[in-house]
């Protein structure tokens, strides 16, 4: 399965969330880090999805748009 997620870089490194899985994030002092360690984050957040429900979430699509705020 493939997710969609988002990196924020700031001045401890990167913070990644995948917005398809509420509540599943990680980070890392590299993009390679962070997005290595969302990779474990998720295949473990399935895998409890999977205990707790009996099956795993599927794929959704994520869409990301820009908004002004004046």
């Amino acid at each position: 399965m493939t997710y969609k997620v988002v990196l924020i870089h700031s001045d401890e490194g990167y913070s990644v969330s995948c917005p398809a899985l509420p509540g599943c994030a990680s980070q890392g002092e590299t993009k390679e880090e962070a997005v290595a360690n969302i990779q474990d984050a998720i295949r473990d957040y399935v895998e409890v999805m999977a205990e707790i429900k009996g099956t795993k979430p599927e794929s959704v699509e994520v869409e990301f748009r820009e908004v002004q705020i004046a």
